[in-house]
């Protein structure tokens, strides 16, 4: 697949990372010489110092046969215009834009986007991607991660395992023997930094971090199972009051009532800004770094501390506070990976990625075969993928048993009309079920595989 990125930040360089490593061609646009050069040294792509909406620039990086444009630049218009242009001069096939004000996705401006106006393809919004997953691990307080899949109806969630986890240390199919009736699945345990799929032999231990695959009503007894039988947050104090903070205020207004909301926001018209937009969401003026201001808050009744103002240490070290004061987890916005790994010795019980985030949601639309979802997990190293079985697809009519799954693939759920079906070795998967599968980086392109159609379906 021939691909053109415009914008080479951190999200542009994540995407021409992931398609640069499964052998796709990749030119990436951008105005700064460092950001260019800086890709030209470290990744097998084509790096083009220029604007990603002129169209010189865009025939330089191939435009007339390129498959995809992917416009991530900081700039919402230069994005539009630059599928615009894609799509007029240029007849790329898929063109995907970041989009962040949220002014521009109003559903009263849907029509703004069609082939007769301006065909973008996807609209991908960091900011409302994010704090959709805040809200995700608000309603689920013992996960490090969740996700749902299925129209809602299986969701995959990351846990960690305590000390006083009742399961570690018993391998996996006792599970099944001790618990016949819970349909979850266990797809993934990360330890010591190395994600792998587990086998029925394989034992779960203190401090691995494990994901698994359940029917959403399931979700709360697995975690009880796990040990993680955490009180639904009632209280929750957000640091940073921009587009995330805000959507996430007004979300739990709308959706959760009983919830109670308090925002920490540093600058002056800003807090008296988004202070007029809500209405049961008390706003405070102050650092979320000042202790004053935290115990002003009521740091120490809070049940979660959410951090997502736009720098990482501020994020950081308002959670770190928060804990100390009194908060009982804590939530964290964190753009730079190379902070991840001190998160959890600080005591910061689950972090979120940006970057990570927008970059699932492109992945999703590059994905062969008829891809539904995909999220990425532990920093790229594996991807959990939902995909339909339409009926010229290697996978369909088959035995799971049978299609000889390499080791770093798991099946977490078969979706099938109203039901929800344990993968056995023994289930053939049908044409029209929606399948839910976990698989490690370099086995992508094996589910990709199982799920490509033929030409004689169409």
């Amino acid at each position: 697949m021939k691909v053109i990125i415009c914008g080479a930040g951190q999200v542009g360089y994540g995407i021409a990372e992931r398609l640069a490593s499964e052998g796709n061609d990749v030119s990436i646009i951008d105005q700064a010489p460092a950001l260019v050069q800086r890709v030209n040294d470290m990744l097998d792509v084509r790096g083009i110092v220029g604007h990603g909406s002129h169209p010189e620039v865009l025939e330089e990086a191939g435009a007339k046969d390129a498959d995809m444009m992917i416009a991530v630049t900081l700039h919402d218009e230069v994005n539009m215009v630059a599928c615009q242009i894609a799509h007029s001069l240029f007849d790329v096939p898929t063109k995907i834009a970041r989009v962040r004000a949220q002014s521009y996705l109003e559903n009263r401006w849907r029509d703004l986007y069609s082939k007769n106006n301006m065909p973008i393809d996807v609209i991908i919004s960091p900011e409302r991607e994010v704090a959709e997953m805040v809200l995700r691990r608000l309603g689920l307080p013992g996960a490090f991660d969740t996700i749902s899949f299925a129209d809602g109806r299986v969701t995959v969630v990351g846990l960690t395992c305590e000390e006083d986890c009742p399961i570690v240390d018993t391998p996996l199919k006792q599970l099944t023997e001790l618990f016949p009736d819970l349909p979850s699945v266990i797809v993934a345990i990360v330890r010591d930094r190395r994600l792998f799929v587990p086998h029925g032999a394989d034992q779960l231990y203190a401090g691995d971090s494990a994901y698994f695959v359940a029917p959403t009503e399931q979700v709360a007894r697995t975690l009880k199972i796990f040990g993680h039988e955490e009180e639904q947050v009632k209280r929750v104090l957000i640091a940073g009051g921009g587009n995330i903070g805000l959507y996430v205020a007004r979300e739990i207004e709308i959706r959760q009532s009983q919830l109670r909301v308090k925002i920490v926001e540093a600058d002056r018209d800003r807090a008296v800004e988004i202070a007029e937009q809500l209405n049961r969401t008390v706003v405070l003026h102050g650092s979320a770094l000042s202790e004053e201001i935290l115990r002003e808050a009521d740091a120490e009744r809070m049940d979660t501390m959410v951090a997502l103002t736009n720098d990482d240490q501020v994020n950081i070290l308002s959670s770190v506070f928060a804990k100390e004061i009194g908060t009982r987890r804590s939530l964290c916005l964190i753009n730079n990976p190379g902070y991840s790994s001190i998160t959890r010795s600080l005591g910061i019980d689950a972090e979120i990625n940006p970057r990570a985030i927008t970059v699932s949601s492109i992945l999703q639309h590059v994905r062969r075969g008829r891809i539904r979802g995909v999220h990425s997990v532990a920093n790229g190293a594996g991807e959990v993928i939902e995909a339909e079985a339409l009926e010229t697809a290697p996978v369909v009519g088959r035995p799971i048993k049978d299609l000889d799954l390499p080791d770093g693939v798991r099946f977490g759920a078969i979706v099938r009309g109203d039901d929800i079906i344990v993968p056995t070795g023994g289930i053939e998967i049908q044409p029209k079920d929606r399948v839910v599968i976990f698989a490690t980086l370099e086995h992508v392109r094996d589910v990709e595989q199982l799920f490509r159609v033929s030409l004689e379906y169409f």
